[in-house]
């Protein structure tokens, strides 16, 4: 399924695989001035080249490898000639077909390898020129786009709300927090905030500072417990009562457990 609007501009392009009438989890792609930004998830590509097709699409960039964000790149490349551009540690990995769990399969599917070139530094559209940051922390490839004169940051799944509970096993909390920390350091006063998973924060800086200041808490907390003995998924059960049922539908890939034991860490500080 495939939903749009229209925000400053930018069109949102909302995708979901639809089951039964249902859709399990939607993601989001963003075109502005020919630019695509991401492309969603192998079972929605070729509704995404439908709606692409009425459209100029002049470059497309992901922000990182993982399935939901490069599904429609093999077909936007056959269908409209657009190759994508990505970090340089996401292009062997956009290139390769890469293992999945139960769940991801099930929702977005093994997406088509393709070839991807590195992204410049600068990327210019007929009004816009957008920074290329490097923002790891969900993943190692993981990118942001900065317009500065608009405040627009298309900034992918580094950011998702400003109370964020779990993480996936394969995330870097303190890496997500420096990254987040960049965005702050940004110029101008507006930053826009364009996630991935759909929702747009016109306050990004306040719903960032937010989210810092929540993990911060969250940490001192964390520490505070680890140094009375008690064990992770005490510490779990004492600050949150229960696990997210994300953990449960995806196998533990996602949970409040890995963010618990990754903050414990008295090494590192969010």
């Amino acid at each position: 399924m495939l939903k749009t609007q229209v925000y400053e501009g930018v069109t949102q392009i909302m995708m979901g695989r639809e089951v039964e009438g249902t859709v399990y989890y939607w993601t989001s792609a963003y075109l502005v001035e020919g630019l695509l930004v991401d492309s969603g998830c192998s079972y929605t590509a070729e509704e995404l080249v439908g709606f692409l097709r009425r459209r100029r699409v002049d470059r497309l960039v992901n922000t990182h490898h993982h399935e939901d964000h490069v599904g429609g790149n093999a077909l936007i490349k056959r269908e409209l000639g657009v190759g994508g551009l990505a970090h340089a540690k996401a292009i062997p990995l956009i290139k390769s077909r890469l293992p999945l769990h139960s769940y991801q399969e099930l929702v977005w599917g093994y997406p088509e390898p393709s070839q991807a070139r590195p992204v410049p530094e600068i990327i210019e559209t007929k009004s816009c020129c957008f920074q290329v940051l490097d923002t790891p922390g969900h993943s190692p490839d993981h990118l942001a786009l900065f317009e500065p004169e608009r405040g627009w940051c298309f900034c992918g799944d580094l950011f998702v709300s400003e109370d964020q509970k779990t993480l996936r096993a394969d995330e870097d909390i303190f890496g997500i927090a420096a990254s987040l920390r960049r965005l702050l350091e940004l110029p101008g006063e507006r930053l826009v905030l364009f996630t991935a998973i759909g929702r747009i924060f016109p306050e990004g800086r306040s719903a960032v500072r937010a989210y810092l200041d929540h993990l911060a808490r969250l940490q001192a907390r964390v520490q505070e417990l680890k140094e009375k003995g008690f064990s992770p998924e005490a510490i779990r059960d004492e600050i949150f009562q229960r696990e997210s049922r994300l953990a449960e539908l995806t196998g533990g890939h996602f949970s409040i457990l890995n963010l618990v034991r990754q903050l414990m860490d008295d090494t590192r500080q969010v």
